[in-house]
């Protein structure tokens, strides 16, 4: 392998590496081996662990790391990821819908009567008076 070629992983390879014992995690694009560091880690060994598998740069930049954190990631670099091979990250999945429509209901349809009667009664009484003062003239 030349000097400057970059090896290339796919998240599938990537993904093998889930263990203690063996940990990738992909970072920005770049793969990154970092079984020799789930000791020091501050944060501790499972949150890296947990991180393995997908494209971890969210829960990288969540925690919001140190310079200092990113300078150090430079010696667990191993490759790039193959950006084809990471599902299309969709920031919004709406909730399963059937669920938790049925446990609304009852609490929106209350909302909207306590909000609706008085409104009902109001017109209705605006709407008598109105009608009596007028069959009266």
């Amino acid at each position: 392998m030349g000097g400057g070629e970059r090896k290339v992983y796919t998240l599938a390879q990537v993904s093998e590496h889930n263990t203690p014992k063996d940990c990738w995690l992909v970072i920005e694009g770049r793969v990154f081996d970092v079984t020799k560091f789930l000791e020091d880690h501050p944060g501790g060994d499972e949150v890296l662990l947990s991180a393995t598998g997908k494209d971890a740069t969210d829960d990288f930049e969540d925690v919001g790391h140190s310079s200092s954190a990113r300078a150090m990631m430079d010696e667990f670099y191993v490759g790039d990821i193959d950006s084809a091979s990471i599902p299309t990250k969709t920031k919004y999945t709406p909730p399963k819908q059937p669920h938790y429509n049925q446990d609304k209901t009852p609490e929106f349809v209350i909302k909207v009567l306590q909000f609706l009667v008085p409104l009902l009664i109001l017109g209705l009484a605006v709407g008598i008076r109105f009608y009596t003062k007028s069959a009266s003239a």
